[in-house]
């Protein structure tokens, strides 16, 4: 169940994006669900092995290549769907950080709600 809620704020937050940055298009709900289940899915296989083999660069830009990391998940996962567009590399850059920092407040209000029961 926490998976499912989990899942539809992420689509949610998607269509926030949108909403509040021009760079990133939405086309309705269900994009915005396919999206957030791609999105998903590339950042729990490809990310990972991203960030391994960029681990040098990331290691000598401390940290901020993660940025850009995140960033091509963004676009590739508006590459594979249609109804997610990404104006481009930096609309993909603010969209990933808009998107992540709603996937933190998204991640802690389902930990506390679901901790309650």
């Amino acid at each position: 169940m926490k998976l499912l809620v989990r899942w539809f704020l992420l689509a949610a937050a998607l269509l926030l994006v949108a909403n509040l940055y021009g760079g990133v298009t939405v086309a309705s709900f269900t994009a915005a669900l396919g999206a957030a289940l791609v999105l998903g899915l590339l950042n729990t296989l490809v990310r990972p092995l991203l960030v391994l083999l960029t681990l040098p660069v990331t290691l000598i830009t401390l940290g901020l290549f993660l940025f850009v990391i995140n960033a091509l998940m963004f676009w590739a996962a508006a590459r594979l769907l249609d109804g997610f567009e990404v104006a481009g590399f930096a609309a993909a850059l603010i969209g990933s950080l808009i998107y992540s920092a709603c996937g933190m407040i998204i991640d802690t209000a389902v930990e506390r709600i679901f901790a309650r029961e």
